[in-house]
């Protein structure tokens, strides 16, 4: 009763609503050659109400990750459980029962062209045999849900690529899931109505409260929306946590794609700085890190960067080019201590060019 989690509170208040231990996950190689090995011992433990992205190269697990969590693939080992049901136990009636917890999203909604959107959504009720006055109350709500009134009842070649993904969505939370997957939800449509699907998201979370998964290979959409994400690489988790603590970890593998740095202009006469800061509770701005050259007589120009704001916080990887106030490129002994103060930190810096 005294094991606590992130929010402080006890488990018992805060179940986490998924929770992966040791999955591994082997497939024959064909024409009887080394096996491969898809998922390699995952441990991932994810809290109800949080939107956690998962996020990792093509042939990183990905895929296999979620025909494991949705009990369409059968782990060689380990635990899948949502909502408190091992899913990989399961068979038959039973897993057809466990899935009603887990509503999926895919990048095309694949829906029936002979349907109107209302009757797409409805189809999956139908198929549990939710009787018909109980579905249409259930379309209705949802319609006005995910903010397709007046839509309702067009055909899929009726509606933009954004409502048809609306109509998807709407479909994935037919039957009340406590989980709702998200196959790259997002990498089919621009960028104007991946905004309004990711807010539509983030929404849905704060009103009924749901956990999203979202498998995607897009930083933006982590950046935008997640709470926590995971990094696969080779079947294995890399790296897991908070948004924010993995963007302002320097030293970890998702930082730099997370906040990624433009090429810096060419041609420039000064030592030019590369600087990752977020972690530092000293420097939390580039012009923090302006200010410090100053004390060592260099003026700084920042060159190139790239700068975000998670959960409030500024989090960026900068270049600066640094002279003397003569304009002359800054000493080696000025540039050492500037390097070792910004070293001592938090920030990692290093030089790139002379």
């Amino acid at each position: 009763m005294t094991e606590c989690f992130g929010s402080g509170r006890p488990r018992w208040l805060n179940p986490r609503v998924i929770t992966l231990d040791r999955l591994t996950k082997v497939f024959p190689a064909p024409g009887g050659g080394d096996p491969v090995v898809a998922l390699d011992g995952i441990d991932l433990h994810l809290d109800p109400g949080r939107i956690h992205g998962i996020v990792g190269r093509s042939g990183a697990g990905k895929s296999t990750l979620i025909r494991c969590l949705t009990g369409l693939e059968k782990p060689s080992s380990g635990r899948v459980e949502v909502d408190g049901t091992d899913v990989a136990a399961l068979d038959g009636a039973a897993l057809r029962a466990a899935r009603r917890h887990i509503g999926m999203v895919f990048q095309h909604a694949n829906l029936l062209d002979s349907r109107t959107a209302a009757q797409n959504i409805a189809h999956p009720l139908e198929i549990a045999g939710v009787p018909r006055a109980e579905r249409e109350r259930r379309v209705a709500e949802l319609v006005e849900l995910v903010g397709l009134t007046g839509r309702e009842h067009n055909h899929p070649a009726q509606l933009s690529g954004g409502q048809i993904q609306r109509v998807g969505i709407a479909r994935g939370l037919a039957a009340e899931p406590k989980v709702l997957l998200c196959d790259e939800p997002t990498s089919a449509l621009d960028g104007g109505t991946t905004r309004q699907i990711l807010g539509l998201l983030r929404d849905l979370r704060a009103r009924l409260g749901i956990t999203v998964v979202i498998i995607t290979h897009e930083m933006a959409v982590v950046r935008e929306v997640c709470d926590t994400v995971t990094l696969l690489q080779d079947g294995r988790i890399t790296q897991t946590g908070d948004l924010l603590d993995v963007a302002a970890d320097p030293h970890g593998p998702l930082s730099a794609e997370l906040i990624p740095l433009p090429p810096a202009p060419t041609g420039i006469d000064a030592l030019v700085v590369n600087c990752d800061y977020g972690d530092s509770e000293r420097f939390r701005t580039s012009e923090d890190l302006i200010r410090l050259a100053e004390e060592y007589q260099a003026e700084a120009t920042l060159v190139a960067g790239t700068i975000e704001t998670i959960g409030g916080r500024q989090v960026g990887r900068v270049q600066l080019a640094l002279r003397n106030r003569s304009g002359a490129a800054i000493s080696r002994e000025g540039l050492t201590a500037f390097l070792a103060e910004l070293d001592a930190a938090g920030v990692v810096a290093r030089e790139v060019t002379a």
